[in-house]
């Protein structure tokens, strides 16, 4: 790609008003097709480590080629927005309310990235230097959080970071604490690359720190075993992998959690955890939802409270049973006047996938005396097999 001082002028420019609105790295990538991209993403769903995730997986050849797209595509301006720091749960946050025990709040966990407006604001900052090359003449689409694009492939190729073992970006002096997304223009702008050397070196942190060994080689995450995509899908959540969910509602950061590369100052984020989220709208519902609403809630209510969230087929009930997953992890004694109505209820669903996953809370938190003759008896297979396993801890 040939650059003259007008596009170089106006590369410079781009990046510049980038920063100016908020992304933490800003860079520029060809708009050719992102081999790399196509070649892990189709050997790895001929492996089968993409279990049922469809978005970049679902077709290759049509996520990994920006032209298919914008045609014009000449260059992708790539941006990084920053979300945050650490995620684990901080003591007292389960028992936010009553200072009685009996009404202590059962508090599941949130990723991150999805408590608040974070995808959002990353689309107004690319917007903002989408309209630079509007008012020069250049056509201009952001893309965020869509199967346009591969965004790691993109931000990779424009020099922004390098792929970690947990296979995020890592962005130097930040880690893979960000939001990517691409505009697709049919400017001619130079690249930024070459793309960062891998700097990971013999760090293992996020390798042994996986709750479910999910990282089965650097830069491999196999999706059958990964919280963040088991909490997503329509299928039951495996049992052997059950309790590994703990509190996760929704995503999953401890690979994050655990990498040196922009770790967070812990101290101040134990202090001033939810707050340091209110810039991109978090709050501690968003952040730390009750289980027992959830299981309490309506179609309507969970849509509305949580539409932000990827819910396979737009179900409430995936929500549903990953809340009673968190239920039999969390649950206490203490809480047992609380969740044996609610329990019994899900235990006399018409849904097998939340009659199953109730049975297992049930038995999680020896309730077992709760489950009901219906369901002892059921003739269903899935149901019966659910029953045959003890959890009791």
């Amino acid at each position: 790609m040939a650059a003259t001082s007008d596009t170089t002028e106006l590369r410079d420019r781009l990046l510049d008003v980038g920063r100016q609105a908020g992304l933490v790295a800003v860079g520029v990538a060809g708009a050719g097709r992102q081999q790399p991209a196509f070649a892990v993403l189709s050997n790895r769903k001929l492996a089968g480590l993409s279990g049922s995730m469809q978005f970049t997986y679902r077709n290759p050849e049509r996520s990994t080629d920006p032209k298919r797209h914008l045609p014009s595509a000449r260059a992708l301006v790539v941006g990084a927005l920053r979300y945050g720091g650490s995620s684990r749960l901080i003591d007292g946050i389960g028992s936010q309310g009553s200072d009685s025990t009996h009404d202590r709040r059962l508090s599941a966990r949130v990723a991150r990235y999805a408590r608040g407006n974070s995808y959002e604001l990353l689309a107004q900052a690319l917007e903002s230097v989408a309209e630079v090359l509007r008012q020069a003449g250049y056509r201009a689409v952001v893309v965020a959080d869509s199967n346009h694009v591969v965004d790691r492939n993109a931000a990779w190729e424009a020099g922004i970071g390098w792929y970690g073992k947990n296979s995020n970006l890592l962005v130097p002096g930040v880690g893979s604490w960000v939001v990517i997304g691409s505009i697709l223009t049919d400017a001619e702008l130079e690249p930024t690359g070459p793309p960062v050397s891998d700097q990971c070196g013999r760090c293992q942190a996020c390798v042994t720190d996986c709750p479910t060994e999910a990282i089965v080689a650097p830069g491999v995450v196999d999706a059958t075993r990964c919280i963040a995509w088991l909490v997503q899908a329509g299928e039951p959540i495996p049992r052997p992998l059950r309790s590994a969910v703990g509190d996760r509602i929704y995503g999953c950061d401890d690979c994050q959690d655990v990498c040196p590369v922009g770790s967070p100052d812990h101290e101040h984020q134990a202090d001033n955890l939810v707050e340091s989220d209110v810039g991109y709208g978090a709050s501690l519902e968003s952040s730390y939802p009750d289980v027992l609403w959830i299981l309490n809630a309506t179609d309507e209510e969970l849509l509305t409270r949580y539409g932000h969230w990827y819910i396979a087929d737009r179900n409430p009930d995936v929500i549903r049973r990953t809340a009673l997953v968190v239920l039999g992890n969390i649950a206490q004694t203490e809480d047992s006047r609380r969740i044996e109505p609610v329990l019994s209820r899900y235990l006399r669903s018409q849904s097998r996938i939340l009659v199953q996953h109730a049975v297992w809370a049930a038995q999680q938190l020896q309730l077992t005396h709760l489950i009901p003759d219906s369901v002892r008896h059921s003739e269903d297979p899935v149901i019966q097999d659910e029953l045959s396993h003890q959890h009791a801890s």
